[in-house]
């Protein structure tokens, strides 16, 4: 009798499905058309100085685009971007963006991120 079968012979509850003969698909395996941004936002650093962000929505509906620059003004709006609290909002940032299918560009104002 093999590791993680029953006395009959068929396997246990604690093994997973894909050894029991079942599927198994991971949430990152889900097949997703991609869609088309529905609006693009710009996102640029204005200096060490407050407000240290602006967002520029420019293409997409006017709604959509206020209520984006909403959230990330709320995750930004005091933190600079050498701030270490910045690289977790940028990532929430991000997310959102996909989600509402907002394409965003960033201007840090450094060379390298031009």
């Amino acid at each position: 009798m093999s590791l993680g079968a029953n006395a009959l012979g068929g396997p246990t509850v604690s093994e997973p499905a894909a050894l029991r003969g079942g599927i198994v698909m991971a949430m990152s395996d889900v097949a997703v058309e991609p869609q088309e941004p529905r609006a693009h936002a710009r996102i640029v650093y204005h200096g060490p100085v407050a407000p240290h962000w602006e967002v520029y929505g420019d293409w997409g509906d006017r709604q959509v685009l206020d209520e984006f620059r909403a959230r990330v003004l709320a995750r930004l709006v005091l933190v600079p971007r050498d701030d270490p609290q910045f690289r977790r909002n940028r990532e929430r940032i991000v997310r959102d963006a996909e989600r509402e299918l907002i394409s965003i560009e960033w201007d840090l104002g450094r060379p390298e991120d031009t």
